[in-house]
């Protein structure tokens, strides 16, 4: 038992040491060619909306989960086709039911996968499952981001020698919670990013710096990170390509709507009692 720990531990560790140096990476080198693969960053335009709190008339969805509810603003002006495919989705549906099959020892969850083992019903509208990865210097894996899963990758011979290809994503999705950020960590980032903006909000809001760039993120949660939190952190077993919860959750539905700080407010309150 102790040797497994151990192990675990080192795993987080490295998991934690590779994300820095992806995210550090990605900043000092941040001249990127525009296409499906890298993007362009540039520090003195970007801005970092998931730090924004919603707007009346904002784009949302509500997750229903037999966990607890999580809502996240959506972003189609800079993920247009990932979010027309959720919405979609949604609308018809087909999230209903899905199960919530992968929990990363509290780093993030994925959720929406037709079987408990994170697989794909092989009847599945193969277009819903080849969306165009979309990249953008403005959306980043902070703690709560809604982001994608990645489902294959197309590469001419001269891309498998030199890198690149052509990402897609489906239908499923993972919701980001963080890695520790311990002091060393967090020192590290403050030194050597070439965003102090970008680095200081990773450290405060949390998330996960290796995964910046990778997926397309469609929106940003502003409600239910206690769920969040709980899905991430569920215990589960290594199935070969995802952890399986060991305890059984699913979406009961998952409604696309619009944000209204009024009837926020309302539900709050009703929620409450008073």
């Amino acid at each position: 038992m102790v040797r497994k720990n151990n192990m675990i531990k080192m795993v987080l560790i490295f998991t934690c040491v590779m994300g820095v140096i992806s995210f550090l990476l990605l900043l000092l080198s941040n001249i990127r060619e525009k296409n499906n693969t890298y993007i362009y960053i540039d520090v003195d335009t970007m801005k970092l909306v998931q730090l924004e709190e919603p707007k009346e008339g904002d784009p949302i969805a509500i997750v229903n989960t037999t966990k607890g509810e999580i809502r996240f603003v959506l972003y189609p002006q800079y993920s247009p086709e990932a979010v027309k495919n959720f919405t979609e989705l949604a609308e018809s549906g087909y999230y209903d039911g899905t199960w919530v099959y992968d929990a990363q020892e509290g780093a993030y969850s994925g959720m929406g996968a037709n079987s408990k083992d994170g697989s794909v019903e092989s009847g599945m509208d193969a277009d819903k499952e080849s969306v165009e990865r979309e990249l953008d210097q403005d959306l980043w894996p902070f703690r709560g981001a809604v982001c994608m899963v990645n489902t294959k990758v197309q590469r001419s011979m001269k891309e498998k020698i030199f890198g690149g290809g052509t990402f897609y994503c489906g239908s499923r999705f993972n919701i980001l919670n963080s890695i520790e950020f311990d002091e060393d960590i967090s020192e590290e980032i403050r030194q050597s990013s070439a965003s102090e903006e970008l680095a200081e909000a990773f450290i405060s809001k949390g998330g996960i710096p290796n995964f910046s760039q990778q997926m397309t993120i469609i929106g940003q949660t502003y409600q239910g990170f206690d769920i969040v939190d709980e899905l991430a952190s569920m215990e589960s077993t290594e199935n070969g390509n995802y952890r399986t919860p060991k305890e059984d959750v699913k979406i009961i539905s998952v409604t696309i709507s619009t944000y209204s700080a009024e009837d926020e407010t309302a539900e709050v309150s009703t929620a409450s009692g008073k």
